[in-house]
């Protein structure tokens, strides 16, 4: 018995393998527009698309951005100033886009661009940090979605939205996780209003990474911001060494934890945008595959016992 069973996982898992080898053909003629290609995850993507001869459309927030990226790749890649928190920047890009790829369609669109920060705990923040996170983070990346679906249709592309395995289990530090379960629930309805047409949607779940979006630096300085603006009253409450303490622990995982190979995730990316049957969920890296998506489906109570052992303790503590 045992070993049918394991003769059957087995065929599955190979049946699966040689599934998700096919890659689509006619790369030359198909467009992929990227969002977030500053740096990190979406500045590699672009290089990666543009040398397999796909016509990337890579965006960025800043000149600088650009100018790096245009130094990297072939002249087909084309840079593109956006803000996913405007919507006439959006609606510009959008139009250049609409300009170039004309009745072939936007073949993919990777809503990658995004932030870490403010994070904290929730007593910590106001209403508008969160607008600001989820207007990045979940709004943006609901915009130019909307504005690219028309194009997307046309081709029977695909969409590949950035979320993380915080989307799946909540961190005590707020908003992020706010925002990427907010992306979980819109790509999972997203997915299932585009299949109709041929368009496959899939999410990215990345476990945690080295890159721009947190780091020691990063981490400190926002933390110290945000108790300079607290109450005496609160400061009491978590007690005047509390950010020394929280910095030195979870600078310590910032700097050990991550995983420095980025790659993993664009291996992911590229594969949902270049394979015939892309799967339509990722989860690179092994804590993701091993800790957070295990972890997801467990009992509240086991959640929160484990962030509860790991994390600093206010002074004013029940327990």
């Amino acid at each position: 018995m045992l070993l049918c069973l394991l003769s059957m996982i087995t065929i599955f898992l190979s049946c699966r393998w040689l599934r998700a080898r096919k890659r689509v053909s006619g790369i030359s003629n198909k467009y992929v527009f990227i969002t977030g290609c500053d740096s990190g995850f979406g500045n590699l993507l672009a290089k990666r698309l543009d040398q397999l001869g796909f016509r990337v459309f890579a965006a960025c927030f800043t000149e600088k951005g650009e100018d790096e990226l245009k130094k990297t790749t072939s002249e087909k890649l084309v840079t593109v100033h956006l803000d996913v928190t405007k919507s006439e920047s959006i609606q510009r890009a959008i139009e250049l886009i609409k300009s170039q790829v004309g009745q072939a369609g936007l073949w993919g669109l990777v809503n990658n661009a995004g932030t870490g920060v403010p994070f904290g705990p929730c007593d910590w923040l106001s209403v508008q940090e969160f607008r600001n996170m989820f207007d990045v983070n979940f709004f943006g990346l609901v915009e130019v979605t909307l504005h690219c679906l028309p194009l997307i249709k046309k081709a029977r592309g695909r969409i590949v939205n950035m979320s993380s395995v915080m989307g799946r289990v909540s961190s005590p530090g707020v908003p992020y996780s706010a925002t990427k379960s907010a992306v979980e629930s819109f790509n999972d309805t997203l997915r299932m209003n585009m299949a109709f047409f041929g368009v496959k949607v899939s999410c990215i779940e990345p476990g945690f990474f080295k890159t721009n979006i947190m780091t020691t630096e990063v981490y400190k300085s926002n933390m110290e911001e945000f108790w300079e603006r607290q109450t005496e009253e609160l400061r009491e409450e978590y007690g005047r060494d509390y950010v020394e303490k929280v910095v030195e622990n979870v600078g310590k995982q910032i700097d050990s934890y991550p995983d420095p190979d980025l790659m993993k995730v664009v291996s992911c990316m590229e594969h949902a945008i270049s394979a015939e049957h892309p799967w339509t969920r990722y989860a690179p890296g092994w804590d993701a595959k091993l800790f957070w998506i295990p972890l997801s489906y467990m009992p509240t109570v086991i959640i929160d016992y484990i962030f509860n052992r790991a994390m600093t303790k206010p002074a004013q503590s029940v327990y």
